[in-house]
């Protein structure tokens, strides 16, 4: 279990230096759980084992009308802000609705130009504001570094609340880690745990945030080797292979995304990320098709493989493989909105009390 330190006892400066495992330690409550989601090194195997069967507990408890009643009561008395200034239809309407399943109040902040930014209030401002009403902010901004920003500066206040990143600028995607080790769980579990798995990262791997936190979280996993497959010039970062090599993960760094296939457990797509592009056309001088799933390449395959993608989509799967029973994403999606729950439920100590109404009514 990390131990537990404030953020009220270091300045900005000394905890923006540090890095990202010093930070965990700062983002947990005095008993370990979660208070603030920041980066994908603040959760450990056994972390994720429970959050994921707390996702499974309550997936199986809100399959009737009087579980839903017990879910929706657990929280029914906090509110949460989702301040969402960057795009976002998943990420945005799985936390709704993870909200919703515990009873929490959302109200959401999608444009801020029909907010006081457009009188020329701060971004901080506008945050802190929201702390103001709300017992839980969950974020998603094109600000690199931002979330982190607020996660000290709130917590350095009178009034400190839990904070959720879900997306910041190129930094991490947490969460979607979270949902995507659920998936891979779910996607093996009949075939043992998630291990001795050969996991294919295939696109925008220089700015797939989500790649960037899950490729970490898959190193708590036994004999698990990665592939990451990208045009040269958008291939996964240097502090991506540093951190693998550090661990002494099994990994590989090519651009020739077909040949990975024939031995590939999971194949995880992304889309090419050219909104960070800062001259049109730039992240587009390769052939697409180099770095797409094909019908065709589905026979390479392995029948016991996974298909995943964060999406939104593009070019890179084509829609006739959305058929194939390899095919997880739409699963992976559905996924989230009960591992987020979990998330919540567990930041909020409600954890056991769902634990304990699955064994007395389920088990």
């Amino acid at each position: 279990m990390l131990r537990r330190k404030r953020l009220d006892e270091i300045s900005w400066e000394d905890f923006n230096r540090l890095s990202l495992e010093e930070k965990a330690p700062y983002l947990v409550q005095a008993n370990g759980r979660p208070y603030h989601v920041l980066i994908a090194q603040q959760f450990n195997r056994e972390q994720l084992d429970g959050l994921c069967d707390l996702a499974t507990r309550i997936r199986r408890i809100a399959k009737s009308k009087e579980g839903m009643r017990f879910l929706s009561d657990l929280l029914c008395h906090k509110r949460a802000m989702l301040d969402f200034t960057q795009p976002s239809s998943r990420t945005f309407l799985s936390f709704y609705a993870a909200c919703q399943i515990l009873g929490i109040r959302p109200a959401e902040v999608r444009d801020p130009s029909i907010s006081s930014e457009m009188k020329g209030e701060s971004r901080e401002d506008s945050v802190r504001t929201f702390s103001s009403y709300f017992d839980m902010i969950i974020m998603r901004t094109p600000l690199q570094g931002f979330v982190e920003k607020m996660v000290w500066e709130l917590s350095n206040t009178d009034r400190p609340l839990p904070i959720i990143n879900a997306g910041s600028g190129k930094d991490q995607h947490p969460t979607q880690a979270l949902l995507d080790i659920y998936t891979l769980q779910r996607s093996f579990e009949k075939n043992g745990e998630l291990a001795n798995k050969h996991i294919v990262f295939c696109g925008d791997l220089a700015r797939g945030r989500t790649v960037r936190s899950l490729s970490r979280l898959l190193t708590y996993y036994p004999n698990i080797r990665q592939t990451f497959a990208a045009p040269e010039h958008l291939k996964i970062g240097q502090d991506i292979i540093d951190d693998l090599a550090a661990h002494n993960v099994d990994f590989t760094v090519t651009t020739d995304f077909k040949s990975t296939i024939p031995t590939a457990d999971a194949i995880y797509m992304t889309r090419i990320q050219d909104e960070w592009d800062k001259t049109a056309g730039e992240s587009s001088h390769f052939n697409l098709m180099d770095f797409a799933l094909t019908v065709d390449d589905m026979k390479q395959l392995p029948h016991t493989s996974v298909i995943m993608h964060p999406l939104p989509r593009r070019h890179e799967i084509d829609p006739a493989i959305d058929s194939d029973p390899r095919a997880v994403y739409w699963r992976q999606m559905r996924n989230g909105m009960w591992v987020r729950s979990a998330l919540i439920a567990t930041i909020f100590g409600r954890d056991q009390e769902i634990t304990h109404y699955y064994m007395m009514n389920l088990k």
